[in-house]
């Protein structure tokens, strides 16, 4: 305003140049932000200083996280087709609606049906592995599938069911794989109740989309992450003495795989033998049992207040370490979509023909679809 006034005290009568009025147009729009500046400091702060915010951005081939304090993540999706970009029409905002149970019942049907089985009639829960618990007191019967959170569930089901009396810490949570819930494994409880009690019972399991869970798996148990990697370090080692042919123990010591060694090492042994990184169908109790409630693992926030519910019971899952609401945007997501665009597509290929069953239990999201890791379901269901 003050160049504007100078400006034309100089020549008052004289009519103002076409740069002239683009300049006055510019310190208007200069004057108007720093007058919101000064009447909104705060919202000027949160803008650009604010370590809690991240900014996002989508291109057809990439998401890209800043993350607080400017360091950035790009995933990269490679070149999909054209309905996989990022576009009004295929980034579905009403995909985050959870899906139904009537539509989470069928596709779990249809991937019974996969195997060229059928459920029993009735349930045989009796018969179920070590990952599937009876808690007595609330009637429950859960599956627990390493890797979709079934730490945080387990610690929930033991307090509605009284065997703790207060929240763990989230750094204690894995305390909870103990004798405390080995007691209500089905095999220990072999017996003591009759096939009736389980049937009556109201049975649940969590779900997840294998690739985000094989990314967990990693980061996890092997890889070298010093927040939570580490903790199979012997199966670490054994991968890097595979995959590199390294036989040194004191080189191995200090190797860790990359994901891309991992991968092909879980490619190798077919999904491997151990459960946390074979397929999810192998320990759910299906076809021998039907669960009553299945909860895919990027809906568990809504869905576990309907199981909450049902068994009547005041308890709560561990918050979640992701900031994130939005599955799409979490880590885990991010993480898979680069690293996986990175491996070579033979490799691609034989992962996904292992995990095809886990694909279908929930209509799993590949990869490069916009929307993954999120089930793609039916709304009108």
């Amino acid at each position: 305003y003050i160049c504007f006034s100078l400006k034309m005290s100089e020549n008052p009568t004289a009519p103002p140049s076409v740069g002239f009025k683009k300049r006055n147009i510019l310190l208007a729009v200069l004057a108007l932000t720093g007058f919101l500046v000064l009447l909104f400091p705060d919202l000027a702060k949160s803008l650009t200083n604010n370590p809690g915010t991240s900014v996002t951005a989508f291109s057809e081939h990439s998401v890209t996280v800043v993350e607080p304090g400017g360091s950035t993540v790009e995933s990269k999706v490679g070149s999909p087709p054209k309905t996989n970009s990022l576009s009004a029409d295929s980034y579905r905002d009403d995909i985050l609606k959870p899906p139904s149970q009537e539509w989470a019942q069928k596709q779990v049907l249809r991937t019974v049906n996969m195997m060229h089985q059928h459920y029993s009639k009735p349930s045989e829960w009796e018969v179920c592995g070590a990952k599937t618990y009876y808690f007595h007191e609330i009637k429950t019967i859960y599956t627990g599938i390493p890797k979709t959170g079934c730490s945080n569930w387990i610690e929930a089901l033991l307090r509605a069911n009284g065997d703790l009396k207060h929240q763990l810490d989230p750094t204690m949570v894995r305390k909870v794989h103990g004798g405390i819930s080995g007691r209500h494994r089905i095999p220990n409880l072999r017996g003591r109740y009759d096939p009736g009690t389980f049937r009556q019972a109201f049975s649940f399991t969590v779900v997840r989309n294998p690739w985000t869970r094989m990314v967990s798996g990693y980061r996890d148990k092997v890889s070298a992450e010093k927040t939570q990697g580490g903790s199979f370090r012997s199966l670490g080692r054994a991968i890097v003495r595979e995959m590199r042919n390294i036989t040194d123990r004191a080189e191995l010591a200090k190797l860790y795989p990359t994901f891309t060694e991992f991968a092909q090492w879980v490619a190798k042994h077919h999904g491997s033998g151990n459960p946390h990184f074979h397929q999810q169908y192998r320990t759910l109790c299906i076809p021998r049992a039907k669960y009553d409630f299945i909860i895919p693992l990027e809906y568990a926030g809504p869905l576990s207040q309907e199981v909450w519910r049902r068994i009547n019971a005041e308890t709560s899952l561990l918050q979640s370490y992701d900031k994130s609401s939005d599955p799409r945007l979490q880590k885990s997501a991010l993480y898979a979509k680069d690293w996986l665009s990175k491996i070579d597509k033979e490799t691609i290929d034989k992962l996904y023909k292992i995990f095809e069953l886990d694909f279908a239990l929930m209509k799993y999201s590949n990869f490069t679809d916009p929307n993954f890791p999120l089930p793609l379901h039916d709304l009108n269901l």
